[in-house]
């Protein structure tokens, strides 16, 4: 039994392009040093597991489940954060209407509108304790806020929309402990195209770039 080998999947901008809303340097130490290393981790758990796997040693199969979750969530997790952020100055960040009419209208129906959404958004990623991410989900016709711990991705039947990442690692450098800044301005860089495309598709469509990175 062979192990699927992921690799880091590459940016679709520059490591500068969020900026001032996320400093270059978090970016490319989120993206080269911390992505990267959930997915070596990854590889390595995998690999070991295989072997395992092909000795019937049940006993390691287990114990590496707890590897393999929480670096397969990460590679999962910012693989899709990655792709859910845009310069300020682009149409997909800059206008959300034209760039997201049919989750607008969707977000419109259930909050009200996109400003009672992101303070909807807002309240629960700053109630969340310790790490962990913030989700908008769409559980089948219904649009959802969630949160999950640590690494841990959305794994149900749910499809992710918009994750953002509450780790201190994605602000820490440039916020300090001021969470509600990197949350208020996160908001700037938000890819709402790629929100769009995710809420008109399936988890299929969510997780494409994943198979991408094999």
């Amino acid at each position: 039994m062979s192990a699927t080998v992921y690799s880091l999947p590459a940016l679709p901008y520059a490591y500068d392009a969020l900026e001032p809303s996320i400093s270059a340097q978090i970016m490319e130490l989120h993206h080269s040093k911390h992505h990267q290393t959930y997915v070596n981790n990854l590889n390595a758990a995998l690999k070991t597991y295989a072997t395992a796997s092909s000795s019937g040693d049940i006993a390691g199969q287990i114990a590496l489940q707890g590897a393999i979750k929480f670096n397969g969530g990460g590679h999962i997790n910012h693989t899709l954060f990655w792709e859910n952020l845009a310069p300020a100055s682009s149409p997909e960040a800059a206008d959300p209407q034209s760039s997201a009419p049919t989750l607008i209208a969707a977000i419109t129906q259930t909050w009200g509108g996109l400003t009672e959404f992101k303070a909807a958004f807002s309240k629960a990623l700053l109630g969340l304790q310790g790490s962990g991410w913030g989700w908008l989900i769409r559980d089948g016709p219904q649009l959802r806020i969630i949160t999950t711990k640590d690494q841990d991705p959305v794994v149900g039947g749910e499809v992710p929309i918009l994750g953002l990442d509450l780790w201190e690692h994605a602000f820490y450098l440039q916020y300090l402990n001021n969470k509600a800044a990197y949350v208020e301005n996160i908001w700037n860089v938000i890819n709402w195209k790629t929100a769009e495309l995710r809420f008109k598709g399936g988890r299929d469509d969510a997780f494409k770039l994943l198979k991408a990175s094999m």
